[in-house]
């Protein structure tokens, strides 16, 4: 589990880790979809606790699911750039990390943005803050880790959420187990103590 206070959050101050001063606020984060098998039941998920959350979308995802894409948005959800082809910026050309981030909001209209994997280099942030803020998380579920055990991560989940935080799931195939276990769970728990859940905006 990975936390705001961890050293990378430190140094990388640019970056939204976890959103002060939001009393009984919570984000939720969805990466790497549209995916059909999974994005509609989590929409029909958060309809159930009139939650709404931030899809960082991959844009080859979009350009194969637009219907998908537009759905969320018709939902009152927001979005977010994930690349188009998902890659990592640790191990990537700047030029072409950049260009990959750049197809992406041809399709994706947000600017917002999250790397995948939360692999990003200096170069690359210093390139792409001018245009987007740049959205990290103090909650990361691993909820695509099949080996995981699913009231593991539901406790994980619960444990670490707090006022302001930005957790991450996945609305793919590879966490279909442990999202259908968790997100109910977890949506039901903060409901309940009157928490909210509001998308991520940003106004340049």
């Amino acid at each position: 589990m990975i936390k705001k206070e961890h050293i990378v959050a430190k140094v990388f101050r640019d970056l939204s880790w976890h959103f002060t001063g939001k009393d009984n606020e919570l984000f939720l984060t969805f990466d790497d979809g549209p995916t059909p098998e999974i994005t509609p039941w989590v929409l029909s998920s958060l309809k159930e606790f009139n939650a709404k959350a931030t899809f960082f979308c991959i844009g080859k995802n979009v350009n194969k699911h637009p219907d998908l894409y537009k759905q969320i948005l018709d939902e009152g959800h927001s979005v977010g750039n994930h690349s188009h082809n998902h890659i990592k910026g640790w191990f990537t050309n700047s030029k072409k990390y950049i260009r990959g981030v750049q197809k992406a909001a041809d399709v994706i209209d947000s600017n917002l943005f999250r790397p995948p994997y939360g692999k990003i280099r200096p170069k690359q942030i210093a390139h792409l803050k001018k245009d987007f803020k740049i959205i990290m998380w103090d909650v990361f579920t691993k909820d695509y880790n099949r080996k995981m055990d699913k009231e593991k991560c539901l406790k994980h989940a619960l444990d670490h959420a707090e006022s302001g935080s930005i957790i991450v799931f996945h609305d793919t195939l590879k966490a279909e187990k442990n999202l259908k276990h968790v997100l109910p769970r977890f949506l039901k728990h903060f409901s309940e103590q009157g928490y909210l859940f509001n998308p991520i905006e940003f106004k340049n």
